[in-house]
């Protein structure tokens, strides 16, 4: 991978996080709910954000051809 496509693939990860957690898309999850007895909120902030880590460790890791 390119040092150019590794960038914009970073950039691209960023811009998913923020709309991710802004406000619009983060309000799905401000429910009553539960997901295995924890809340629905903490429980999709959690998965949401391992997500992009494990994005994040995938594209940064990635060897170079």
């Amino acid at each position: 991978m390119t040092a150019s496509l590794r960038t914009q693939r970073l950039l691209a990860l960023f811009a998913a996080a923020l709309l991710l957690f802004n406000f619009p898309l983060l309000a799905l999850w401000d429910r009553d709910a539960t997901l295995l007895g924890l809340p629905l909120f903490p429980a999709a902030l959690f998965v949401i954000w391992g997500a992009l880590i494990a994005l994040l460790g995938w594209t940064i890791e990635r060897p170079e051809h």
